[in-house]
């Protein structure tokens, strides 16, 4: 089992910056990947981005270019920095860890952190 705990969201104006955290605990040897998915509501979750162990990037093509993904592996926590922020990018972030399906990364879900953007 894998825990995960997000922080960092927040309100913030169109153009700005959020940095969302999500520290791991428990069997986080056994993930392949760490990854971000966000939702509004009535619709499903979408992915955001995924980081491999070695550090290997994905991205959604609607973050692409504003939004990075890291990881410290020392402590066991993964970062979404958010730059050039949008009110389309309001919703609910969830981290996830585990294996791949596709490009998402899949199995243990955070409990969300609230992003809200307004113009």
């Amino acid at each position: 089992q894998v825990q995960l705990v997000e922080s960092g969201g927040g309100s913030v104006q169109s153009g700005g910056s959020l940095r969302l955290s999500c520290a791991a605990s428990g069997n986080t040897y056994s993930s392949q990947c760490m990854g971000w998915f966000r939702q509004t509501p009535g619709k499903e979750r979408r992915w955001v981005a995924t980081v491999t162990r070695d550090g290997t990037t994905m991205y959604a093509d609607s973050v692409k270019g504003r939004f990075t993904i890291s990881r410290d592996n020392a402590k066991n926590t993964q970062y979404l920095q958010m730059n050039s922020l949008k009110p389309e990018d309001t919703a609910m972030y969830y981290c996830t860890a585990g294996r791949f399906v596709g490009r998402e990364c899949v199995g243990y879900w955070g409990q969300g952190t609230q992003v809200t953007v307004s113009s």
